[in-house]
């Protein structure tokens, strides 16, 4: 006579057991479906930030955006004054991360880390097209000043360093535009707005200062094409006497600034709102978009 699962102890299980699971599974999570709450709490956070930057008016824009060239200059400085110590790209990068570190802390404004927060917030119906292009040319063209400006005072404040800075610029003006160099500007746009994505992921300063250490160490450590940070190390140089110009830098600004947006939007921008296409859709609904 075999052995029935009776027998064993086994029944089969009964639709209250399911219910039971069901009922476990719920309390895992506090939102509905398969959405886990930290995504949901990230993506909030991410969507009302966003919101509120592109509600700037231009003062608001263009102040945060000219002291976020300033503090990025910071960092620029004490790459320069590394790398002539050193000779070393990887300690210098380290060094940079001040100025990404004080960019956070201060709450400034950097045109490359506008690509996941406001274009999310965009998307989920909170702010118009209009608005982020306010946001990224203004942005743009007031960190370039602050920059500009900043970098006239270290060369004339640190004239050792000026040949550092020419040295440092040569590396980018230098270079054609081939599949390295897109390469380089698309790493960079990837890499500071995974940054931007990490930090937009905890609510802990420690953890938020560890992202823009990586960032920084892996953008200028590494020498990727960052259209703001490489303008700055640039702009040192000319006002140290470099032996190219100004067309020289635009040549190779437009299509890093480009391949900069590209890598930040279509790679890890556009993974995000993949993700969370189904809160961008309740947002949507939310704001009746």
């Amino acid at each position: 006579m075999g052995t029935t699962r009776e027998d064993l102890g086994e029944t089969n299980p009964s639709n209250e057991e399911f219910g039971d699971t069901d009922a476990a599974r719920e309390e895992l999570g506090d939102t509905d479906g398969a959405t886990e709450d930290e995504l949901q709490e990230a993506f909030d956070v991410i969507v009302s930030d966003g919101a509120q930057r592109l509600h700037r008016n231009w003062r608001e824009v263009l102040t945060t955006g000219f002291a976020g060239g300033l503090e990025v200059g910071t960092g620029v400085l004490l790459l320069f004054a590394v790398y002539a110590e050193t000779g070393s790209h990887l300690l210098a990068g380290l060094a940079f991360s001040v100025g990404f570190i004080a960019l956070l802390l201060a709450r400034s404004e950097l045109f490359t880390e506008g690509f996941l927060v406001p274009v999310t917030a965009v998307a989920a119906g909170r702010a118009s097209f209009a608005q982020l292009g306010k946001l990224w040319g203004g942005t743009l063209v007031a960190n370039l000043l602050g920059g500009w400006m900043f970098m006239w005072l270290v060369v004339r404040a640190f004239p050792d360093l000026r040949a550092t800075a020419i040295e440092s610029a040569v590396h980018f003006v230098d270079s054609p535009l081939d599949l390295q160099s897109a390469s380089l500007a698309f790493l960079a746009g990837i890499a500071i707005t995974l940054m931007t994505r990490m930090q937009h992921g905890t609510e802990s300063d420690p953890a938020k200062i560890v992202a823009a250490v990586g960032g920084a160490f892996v953008l200028a450590g590494l020498q990727l094409f960052h259209s703001i940070l490489d303008s700055l190390i640039i702009f040192a140089a000319l006002h140290a006497g470099a032996p190219f110009g100004y067309g020289d830098w635009l040549a190779w600004l437009w299509y890093t600034v480009l391949l900069n947006m590209a890598g930040g939007l279509f790679v890890v921008t556009l993974l995000r709102l993949v993700r969370s296409k189904d809160m961008i859709k309740e947002e949507r609904a939310k704001a009746g978009a």
